[in-house]
């Protein structure tokens, strides 16, 4: 596989991993900027040996900071019951109806 693919197989991860942290879309949107800055600050590198380095430090980075309990779509087999990082709504049973 070429460092190309793997890089944007990390940069993709790295991109899931940080919605998985987010509460808010506005504020994942920051952390999205973020990681692309820094993908982007290594672009010019060209060394296989370096490149090889800066893929096995993002690799560490990346299962260091794996969410414990990842968000998966609800639609998904195993799926999230609720929407992302919201608490399960506390519901009062509905009143009786007297006719």
């Amino acid at each position: 596989m070429s460092s190309k693919m793997t890089v944007l197989r990390l940069y993709r991860r790295s991109l899931k991993l940080s919605l998985n942290w987010a509460v808010h879309r506005y504020l994942w949107r920051g952390q999205a900027m973020y990681l692309r800055s820094l993908f982007e600050a290594n672009r010019h590198v060209t060394e296989p040996r370096l490149q090889r380095t800066l893929i096995q430090e993002t690799e560490a980075l990346l299962e260091k900071w794996k969410h414990p309990d990842p968000y998966i779509p609800p639609t998904a087999p195993g799926g999230s019951k609720y929407e992302r990082n919201i608490p399960a709504p506390y519901l009062d049973p509905p009143p009786k109806m007297i006719l």
